[in-house]
């Protein structure tokens, strides 16, 4: 198949997904090309089955906000007709299920009839698509779209709580490349830039923004470090992250934690990391939780959106409400208190992980874009 992606070409997980996705299905022999405003951050490797497509948007002093949308509607246009696209898959409903849209009807003008695959991954729904301002043309790109997938059931279920659908919604999960995980190749030697060896290193991953309850992570690591000598990585950057150094200073634990930025040693820091945390007021699936838990890390967070999917009350980790602190603490020191019973987590983690193998989930996407191809 010759498939068009369009996703966001950022560290965000709707990004990485798709150039994963677009990754893995070029392996299988599909001809892959990604179209976006500028080269996806995991697009590491390009061969002779991928091809990336920018999206130029000219600047005229007429626009004060420059028509994103219009451009990537006429590039899609552009590269069906040149490369024979036969499926559009594109990851978010607004802009990109909406640019889709005029690109099929544009391409129908010429008698060129193309399926649109949409793949909702939260911020187009529980945030961005629920506004008054947008809800109407998330609406509309869902309903129009061929066919429609969201990357969990809690997020299916919001679609149709919040917006008139008259689409079946297909949950296909979000995945990761397992086997990118088989060998650690980090000394243990290593482990000493983070901690020392009778420290627990617990790891908190994301773009801190108001959503990720960074000051939660603070507050139960606080709790935890009373009880079991542990360091906090806080890995990421965003707007509420000098509201966490602010706390970890009013605490005065500033010596047990870091604060790493936006790393590319994810793995390696997970890779030693004994407990993830992601007490989050909403997650519509959980990607960080998803890696921490391939690497052998349980999880402690919260039971909103798809979080509960994917990490499991007392398997993988825990799961508490929104804001309980006193809870996501008691439940780490269950955890890391007893070395037998941390050992059995990382095994019962990275077990529940392999269940979304990639592996096992590009097969429901290229069953999906059969059918649509044939229904076009």
């Amino acid at each position: 198949m010759k498939i068009a992606i369009v996703c966001y070409p950022t560290f965000g997980g709707s990004g990485v997904v798709a150039t994963e996705l677009g990754l893995i299905l070029s392996k299988r022999g599909h001809e892959v090309h990604f179209i976006t405003y500028k080269q996806p951050v995991r697009l590491e490797q390009i061969s002779s089955k991928i091809r990336f497509h920018e999206v130029n948007v000219p600047e005229y002093p007429l626009f004060h906000y420059q028509p994103y949308e219009l451009a990537l509607s006429s590039k899609l246009v552009n590269v069906v007709k040149h490369y024979g696209i036969e499926l559009l898959h594109v990851h978010y409903a607004i802009p990109h299920a909406y640019a889709g849209y005029m690109a099929k009807k544009m391409l129908e003008e010429e008698g060129i009839h193309i399926p649109m695959v949409t793949t909702l991954h939260g911020t187009d729904i529980n945030i961005v698509g629920n506004h008054p301002f947008y809800k109407p043309a998330v609406t509309f790109s869902i309903n129009n779209s061929d066919f429609v997938t969201s990357v969990s059931k809690s997020l299916k279920e919001d679609t149709l709580k919040f917006f008139d659908i008259r689409k079946e919604i297909e949950v296909i999960p979000n995945f990761i490349d397992v086997s990118k995980y088989q060998q650690k190749t980090f000394t243990d030697c290593q482990r000493e830039l983070m901690a020392h060896d009778d420290e627990k290193i617990i790891t908190h991953v994301s773009n801190f923004r108001k959503v990720k309850r960074i000051e939660d992570v603070v507050k139960v690591f606080y709790e935890v470090q009373k009880k079991i000598k542990a360091r906090l990585m806080m890995v990421g950057e965003g707007p509420d992250k000098e509201l966490a150094e602010n706390l970890v200073r009013e605490l005065k634990i500033s010596d047990k934690v870091l604060f790493l930025g936006q790393s590319n040693e994810v793995d390696k820091i997970l890779c030693f990391t004994d407990l993830f945390l992601i007490p989050s007021e909403t997650e519509s699936f959980g990607l960080a939780a998803l890696e921490a838990m391939v690497n052998s890390v349980p999880v402690i967070s919260t039971n909103t959106g798809g979080l509960p999917e994917v990490n499991i009350e007392g398997y993988s980790g825990y799961l508490h409400n929104v804001g309980d602190i006193s809870g996501m603490a008691n439940s780490a020191v269950k955890i890391l208190g007893d070395e037998q019973n941390l050992a059995k987590f990382k095994l019962q983690a990275r077990e529940v992980a392999e269940r979304f193998d990639i592996n096992k989930i590009v097969p429901l996407y290229e069953d999906l874009y059969q059918r649509a191809i044939v229904t076009a």
